[in-house]
């Protein structure tokens, strides 16, 4: 039977080492007495380090010098390995630790080739760790760690494993090792100013220890925060001393598959244990890895066969601590290549070891609640987490169980904490009811629509509403910067000033601000738009004008002008046709003694131009009158909106003029009073008031263009991405977005509404219909009384001429004596005709038919109005007539 020596190097005083050297003392009796037939058997030589780096490199310096140890198990701690390892490097002697599992230590190619690790490297659980802190939608999250190799060995691996599930590491706090508890205390009390809540301690059990007491003592293991232990202090934890002060702290550690052989290793432990509990029930992985390491040296010194093998280069030195003396282990190589490939069932589950260390199955999660741990979930490489172990339908979202957090509450940590503006009009948007109880009751589109968002998110985000009175939108985005609020939910419109102190998502509504006004009836379907131009008043003052200047011209012509002269009935009929014709021609040709008020049509000219100027301005572009509207009237916005902003800064509007307003009744009532010109808002809350106002008001003029409403976080806050992403995911779902668009109400065009836009700005035919029809009746009814009175005169002399004529014969008669001269002329009308209208000279005689129009202008003053004229006038007039048409 060969002897093998096989140092051990713990810290005896330590619970790991304490624990690790009874464990190890029963794996090998527990070894050799179901393989009493191996020719070899270890020979354990166990050294204590004292928790001291330089006596555990001079153990082992002992070890591998003096008692030609062909393996050594430990040393126990990170720190300690790190130099232990370059020794056995160096004297070809493999280091087998169950407990440094620092991943700087980690086997490779080039280095530390001969290290083996029967444990799980720390590095190994960051994944099953980022997937816990994902699970419950933590995005920020604050590290606390020992400053030691073994804590800040794992923290690179760590964060970037949190960063491949966008979660921000916000705080590392760095904790010595020798800290007491006051130094502790003042720590925790920097790190409860900090908003984020969610902690991941990763140190040794003694140093864990305070700090989950002083976190007691600090209010730190209250309702809103959340605890999450490493696998270090999880495999630690005294159910006694510890968990006490752990009240609803999550932990990960490996898994251990149960077995017969695990049960009874637990019975024997507990009858041999000090203590009535024991302390390795189970939890005290260290433990574990310790018994399964000596059985895995026991088989590979047997199958290696090493026998009378041994160092070369004996030390010759008489220092027993000269490095340069120690030999090299000529079987190291071999006995390496057998352990690493020694596989076996073991305490602690299947021992096989993948590039140098123990490959980890599963992870399970528990939840410290009262004494006990309850497991909560699991975690593996392949289905990530799962409730249970052999859950087929395992995937990287909160697949656990609902644990018991700090505080004893079943509320998940950490709560956002959502300002939502607590207002009086347009509460379709948002509402917010306080309760007597001091609950909040939310409800309007915006609520609706972050709802739909959490719905959709891959993890849940556990949130509660904090009412916000008497301020602008800007004062509560300022309470997200000032870290009082996580978020802020409500009709809050993304503007460039805004987004540099909060970040916002996608927008989730439509954008801009538009203009409100009164509608009034078009005036281009008015049959009396002719009339527009002037007012009432100033339409009979205009017509009493006329007829007095008629009066004035029939005055200053009747003794002179035949045209103001015969029957009084006619002589009224020219005076009111003098009036009124001038406002299309001017009677230059007809007036004698007043030839300067020739200039009276041309300024009846000058009043169509202007009725029709204003004819043009009726259908003239809807926006221009509008802003000159503005230049003198009263504006008004929408109380702590930013639209006032817009207003005076960029649209350049006097302050002076502007006024705020509350509800959409505040509109109505400024418009329809005429208070205000009209009401600059954005679109969403103008389509609010339309669906109830209808066709009594409309949006025009130009859109200034926003990026509409949008959830407000901290800058840099990692839950932006997520909920942008989830807001298109709601807004390009139709039917969803139906639903959450009914707390807005009927949006819909009213029936008999009009359009909101004019078509076209031109004048159409029935915007004078008024004017055709009066024309028109004037004209028929005086061709109707005509065409009756000629055929009741013409009537006896057709019948009694041939009464048995055909109907048509007496219609071409009636032609033909239309188309003859009146023999009824009246004698002032003629001689008018040859006055007005002299004709010229037939014979070409000398005189001159201005002399000639003298003449007869002084005989006619001589003759008076009701002398008969001779037949020579008749033919003058005849001849006039003529020469004036022509």
């Amino acid at each position: 039977m060969e002897i093998v020596k096989v140092g051990v190097i713990l810290d005896m005083k330590s619970t790991v080492g304490s624990m690790a050297n009874r464990t190890i003392s029963m794996a090998l009796s527990d070894f050799y007495s179901r393989n009493s037939h191996y020719r070899t058997r270890l020979n354990l030589l166990t050294r204590d380090s004292q928790n001291d780096v330089v006596l555990a490199a001079f153990s082992a310096i002992d070890l591998m010098k003096n008692e030609k140890a062909h393996a050594i198990i430990g040393p126990q701690r990170s720190s300690e390995a790190k130099f232990v390892i370059n020794l056995g490097e160096k004297a070809k002697v493999p280091i087998i630790s169950f407990s440094a599992t620092s991943p700087s230590l980690s086997p490779t190619e080039h280095e530390n080739k001969f290290f083996v690790r029967s444990a799980y490297d720390d590095s190994s659980q960051v994944k099953a760790l980022a997937s816990i802190v994902k699970a419950y939608g933590w995005r920020e999250i604050i590290l606390i760690y020992e400053d030691t190799d073994y804590g800040s060995g794992l923290i690179p691996y760590l964060i970037d494993a949190l960063q491949e599930f966008d979660t921000r590491v916000r705080y590392r706090s760095v904790v010595s090792s020798n800290a007491n508890d006051n130094e502790i205390l003042m720590e925790l009390e920097k790190l409860k100013k900090n908003p984020t809540t969610i902690f991941l301690v990763h140190m040794t059990a003694p140093l864990s220890s305070k700090l989950f007491k002083q976190a007691k003592i600090a209010g730190m293991m209250s309702e809103g925060y959340a605890w999450i232990a490493t696998q270090g202090l999880s495999t630690l934890l005294d159910p006694v001393s510890d968990m006490e002060s752990m009240q609803g702290v999550l932990g990960l550690r490996p898994y251990i598959p149960n077995s017969k052989k695990l049960e009874h290793f637990k019975l024997r432990w507990i009858k041999s244990a000090d203590k009535p509990d024991g302390s390795a029930g189970g939890s005290n992985l260290f433990g574990l890895w310790a018994y399964d390491t000596v059985w895995a040296i026991a088989m590979a010194v047997e199958r290696a066969g090493i026998e009378n093998s041994s160092f070369l280069k004996p030390n010759t030195s008489k220092s027993r601590v000269d490095i340069a003396a120690l030999g090299t282990f000529e079987m190291g190589a071999k006995l390496l290549d057998t352990l690493i490939n020694t596989t076996f069932e073991g305490l602690s589950g299947n021992f096989h070891l993948v590039n140098g260390q123990l490959e980890p199955s599963a992870f399970e999660i528990f939840n410290v609640i009262g004494t006990s741990e309850r497991v909560i979930g699991y975690w593996t490489k392949e289905k990530g987490l799962l409730s249970e172990l052999n859950d087929n339908n395992g995937r990287a979202t909160n697949n656990l169980k609902n644990p018991i957090w700090p505080g004893n509450t079943i509320d998940q940590p950490r709560k956002l904490k959502i300002g939502v503006p607590v207002r009086e009009g347009f509460t379709e948007f948002i509402k917010v009811v306080e309760n007597k109880n001091k609950t909040t009751q939310v409800s309007g589109f915006c609520y609706d629509m972050f709802h739909a968002v959490l719905q959709v998110l891959e993890f849940p985000l556990p949130y509660e509403f904090v009412p916000f009175h008497d301020g602008s939108f800007d004062e509560l985005l300022h309470k997200i910067e000032k870290q009082e609020f996580d978020t802020a939910v409500g009709d809050t419109t993304i503007v460039a000033n805004r987004s540099t102190f909060v970040d916002f998502t996608l927008p989730y509504s439509e954008s801009g601000v538009s203009m409100l006004v009164l509608v009034k009836d078009d005036e281009r379907k008015n049959f009396w738009i002719f009339l527009k131009p002037l007012s009432w008043d100033l339409w009979l003052t205009t017509g009493a004008a006329f007829i007095f200047t008629g009066l004035v011209v029939w005055v200053l012509e009747h003794r002179i002008n035949t045209e103001f002269r015969g029957p009084p009935q006619h002589q009224i009929g020219t005076i009111f046709w003098f009036s009124f014709s001038t406002l299309v021609f001017a009677h230059s040709n007809a007036l004698g003694a007043l030839m300067p008020l020739e200039h009276t049509g041309e300024s009846s000219e000058q009043l169509v131009k202007v009725c029709a100027h204003h004819m043009g301005f009726c259908g003239a572009n809807l926006d221009t009158k509008l802003h000159r509207k503005l230049d003198f009237n009263v504006d008004r916005y929408q109380t702590n909106s930013f639209v006032k902003d817009l207003l005076t800064k960029k649209l350049n509007f006097n302050e002076t003029r502007l006024k705020n307003y509350t509800t959409s009744e505040d509109y109505h009532d400024a418009l329809s009073n005429g208070e205000v010109a009209a009401i600059f808002d954005e679109i969403p809350y103008i389509k609010i008031f339309l669906a109830s106002y209808c066709s009594r008001y409309m949006m025009v003029g130009p859109t200034y263009r926003t990026d509409g409403f949008g959830f407000a976080f901290p800058l840099g806050s990692p839950l932006v991405p997520y909920i942008s992403r989830a807001i298109l995911k709601v807004t390009e779902d139709k039917e969803k977005m139906e639903n959450i668009e009914k707390a807005l109400g009927n949006q819909a065009t009213c029936e008999g509404q009009g359009p909101t836009t004019l078509s076209s700005d031109s004048l159409s035919v029935y915007s004078f219909g008024g004017l055709f029809i009066i024309a028109g009746i004037a004209s028929m009814s005086s061709l109707l009384i005509y065409v009756f009175n000629f055929v009741c005169f013409h009537r006896p002399e057709l019948n009694n001429h041939d009464p048995e004529r055909s109907f048509w014969s007496k219609i071409i008669d009636l032609m033909k004596h239309f188309d003859q001269r009146d023999p009824s002329l009246h004698p002032f009308m003629k001689r008018s005709e040859s006055r007005v209208h002299p004709e010229a000279s037939p014979e070409g005689n000398d005189a001159s038919p201005d002399t000639d129009d003298m003449q007869n202008h002084s005989r006619d003053s001589n003759e008076g109005a009701d002398t008969g004229g001779s037949d020579e006038d008749e033919a003058h007039s005849s001849v006039g007539s003529i020469y004036r048409r022509t």
